[in-house]
């Protein structure tokens, strides 16, 4: 198994794309905290609006849903809903032995195309601008799948 060590310069660069990808989803999660705490609401368990040291003054109003919390949850969801197929065929793509530019492209191309989608779903952009991202993304995978089954039927 000598590609899938960082010596490979394919590997490594899938590498440092699933994990800015990683890092990515696991910022979701922190920056709905954040948002949260702005926003004093968009809780979503009852013990969220007990009085403690982060929630001063609970209000049950707190548990309603908050626009700008349920945007990040939203972006999240998505990124949870692609990320695991990217890691997927990114590992696979990276066993057919692609050029290093042809790696790059698609590998990197696909971290550029899921930022800017977080970057027109954040901003509140038009459904037609973030779906032009997410498509992007979704044809390099679905070209690194093809090309993944060609090589693994031996064509």
């Amino acid at each position: 198994m000598d590609k899938l060590n960082l010596h490979n310069p394919v590997f490594a660069t899938y590498v440092i794309a699933a994990t800015i990808m990683i890092l990515k989803a696991v910022s979701m999660s922190w920056l709905t905290v954040v948002r949260m705490m702005q926003e004093k609401g968009g809780f979503r368990s009852p013990e969220d609006i007990r009085k403690t040291l982060l929630n001063p003054e609970p209000d049950p109003n707190q548990l309603e849903p908050n626009q700008r919390v349920e945007r990040i949850r939203r972006i999240q969801l998505n990124d949870l809903e692609n990320l695991p197929f990217f890691l997927v065929a990114g590992l696979l793509f990276v066993l057919t032995e692609p050029s290093l530019l042809v790696a790059r492209l698609l590998l990197y191309g696909y971290v550029v195309s899921r930022l800017l989608h977080f970057a027109a779903y954040f901003t509140a952009q038009t459904h037609d601008m973030r779906a032009t991202f997410w498509t992007v993304g979704s044809l390099i995978l679905i070209f690194m799948t093809c090309r993944t089954l060609v090589a693994a039927l031996g064509y």
